[in-house]
Formats: structure tokens, sequence, C-alpha cells
């Protein structure tokens, strides 16, 4: 019996095409959607024995997906955030789908009856100046990987940068002779941003091209941080980032209990934002310093600083206590209403 193609027909459109092409979404994000196509592909044979060249759209509905969304939670142990996301990315293609081919209309609209799971608010995490500070001295500054390391935490604590944007960093990225030297950064959907150096971290930047760079870095299509595998230099990966972060936390805790255990990447990221914030410096800035689409996004980390709330009330009351001690009774200096309070008239 012939095999209906038509399914990885549409999965190959959707990946090779209309994601990078028609929608110009980011090697990354494209990435993700594969991913999510190919745990589900996974899903299929696992639970299903349904081999990926025998899958058809007949044999997908919203059941078939709640079973996907429950193997995601017991098998793999995603949490609510990331089952939602799987269940968007599928919903995304399965539109796709029936924008292609309209006899796929039905299906997609059943899949579309297919609810996300209520995730609760979680507090954003991030570290005091204190924590920050015994973190940063964690690596060795003498040593040529201590170096990188330190500089690289530096880095993407004072840009706020996102992981993938600080390793796919560029000599092109970087802007020292400008009026107000500066890195651009290339986000989610290809978007690019501007970010102002401070003078330490210029002063960092240009010993770590001296050791890392010393044939002239910016005069090349270079990557800042890399690896060297078999002689040949490479983009340094998320995953080289994670294990020294992690060997730098458990030091820096045995000396300060506030430096979390749980290090990644993004914590420096949150740090930051929650940093400016304490400083004064207003959410509409802190959304374009972090590359924010929405200002809503951004408005976490004002309700995680519950520091500021309590400073806030603290003013409050404190007002309220002189005003109520500054008030002049309305019965002083009168005496008619003292006689009339005391029942004597």
């Amino acid at each position: 019996m012939k095999r209906d193609d038509n399914f990885f027909k549409r999965v190959r459109g959707f990946l090779t095409v209309f994601l990078p092409k028609n929608k110009c979404y980011s090697n990354h994000t494209v990435k993700a959607y594969r991913d999510t196509i190919n745990l589900f592909r996974k899903f299929l044979l696992e639970e299903k024995a349904i081999s990926f060249i025998d899958i058809n759209f007949e044999q997908i509905h919203h059941e078939v997906i709640y079973e996907f969304l429950a193997w995601l939670q017991n098998t793999r142990g995603c949490a609510a955030a990331t089952k939602n996301h799987r269940l968007a990315i599928l919903k995304s293609f399965f539109h796709y789908c029936a924008m292609e081919d309209p006899a796929l209309m039905a299906v997609y609209l059943d899949i579309q009856t297919v609810r996300s799971q209520k995730v609760a608010t979680s507090r954003v995490e991030y570290m005091s100046e204190t924590a920050l500070k015994i973190l940063l001295e964690q690596p060795d500054p003498h040593s040529r990987c201590g170096m990188r390391d330190r500089f690289l935490m530096i880095l993407l604590y004072d840009t706020g940068a996102r992981i993938q944007e600080m390793l796919d960093l560029k000599s092109k990225d970087i802007h020292l002779n400008d009026q107000t030297p500066c890195i651009y950064l290339t986000g989610k959907g290809n978007k690019t941003r501007t970010v102002p150096l401070m003078d330490k971290t210029i002063a960092h930047l240009q010993m770590y091209l001296k050791k890392y760079h010393p044939d002239g870095f910016l005069k090349n299509d270079q990557y800042l941080f890399y690896t060297v595998i078999k002689g040949m230099k490479g983009r340094m990966s998320d995953d080289n980032v994670s294990c020294f972060l992690k060997r730098y936390a458990k030091s820096a805790h045995e000396l300060c209990s506030e430096v979390p255990l749980r290090m990644h990447a993004h914590l420096f990221r949150h740090t930051r934002a929650m940093h400016l914030y304490q400083a004064g410096i207003p959410l509409s800035y802190i959304k374009d310093f972090l590359g924010h689409v929405s200002i809503n996004t951004t408005d976490i980390y004002a309700a995680t600083d519950t520091s500021m709330m309590k400073t806030a009330l603290e003013k409050i009351n404190h007002g309220q206590a002189q005003q109520a001690s500054k008030a002049v009774p309305v019965w002083q200096d009168n005496e008619e209403m003292i006689l009339k309070l005391c029942g004597l008239k």
C-alpha cells in the first residue's frame, strides 16, 4: 500500500521554507520548532508504534495532543510552561498545514480546542550585589581560562545579554571607536539593539583581546568567545559556559550563602535588570536595554522587588505618623468645645 507522504512534506515546508524564509525566524527559533516536532514524532513512535513515514493527519486529533502533553510531563519531567510552549508550536504548525491545504482545517480546529495549562507566576531570581561580587572573584584572573571566564560573566552582567546573544558576538558587533563605545546584540527574531559599554568593561575587554585575539580581532570576523577543537576556532557552546558557572557558583556559595548553587547564564540578565530598577531607572528604559518587545515583560522586575515595596510602605507610614504628630486637635484653644466634650455644657 502506498504511504501518505503529506504529513512529512508539510513538516519539511514548515521548517525549511515557511519559518526561515517567509517568517524570517532566527535559527534558534527554528530549532525550537524542530525540537518540538521531533519530540512529537518520538512520542508517536514510542507510545503509538507509528514511525515517522507512517504518520498521517487522520491519526492526529485533540486526544493525541493531550496524551503527548502528559508524556512530556511524565517521561521528560517538563513543567507547565514548557508544555504550553510545545503546544503553541504544534498549533502553529497545524495552522500552517491548514493554510496550505484547506482540507486540513478540521484537524487544525480540533487541535485548537486543546487548552494550555495554567502556570503560576514565579518570582524572578537575581543576585545581590554582594553575591555577584563574590562570584566574580572566583575565577583566577592570572590564568588564561580564568580571565576569559571572569570577563564573560562581567560582560553578561553589564550588557544584560542573553547567553545566545553573547556567544554570537563577532568583531563586527564591537564598536570601541564610536563616540559612545558600544556593542550590537542580535536577539530574538533577529532584532538588534545597541548597548553602551562602561569604562571598566572596556578595560576588561581590551585585556581580553590582547590575550585571546592578539592578531587584531577587530580586523577579522571572529567570535569574541571561542573554543579550539582540533586546531580550529569555533563558537563557544552554551554547555561550556554552564559548566564553569556551576563550578564557580559552588565555591562562591561556600563563602556567601546568597550565591545560588543553581547558577545559569540568564541569572546575570535578571540581576542586571533588578539592580537597574533598584537604582531608580524607569522600566521603559530597562525594557529597551533588555530588548523586550512589551513593557509587560519588564514589569516582572517591579513585582519581584519586595525591598523597594517595603521601603515605599515605610515612607508612607512614616509620613502618616509625622502628619499625625503635627496635627492640631480641633478642640485646642477652643474652650466652648472642651466644655461640650467634657459634658459640662
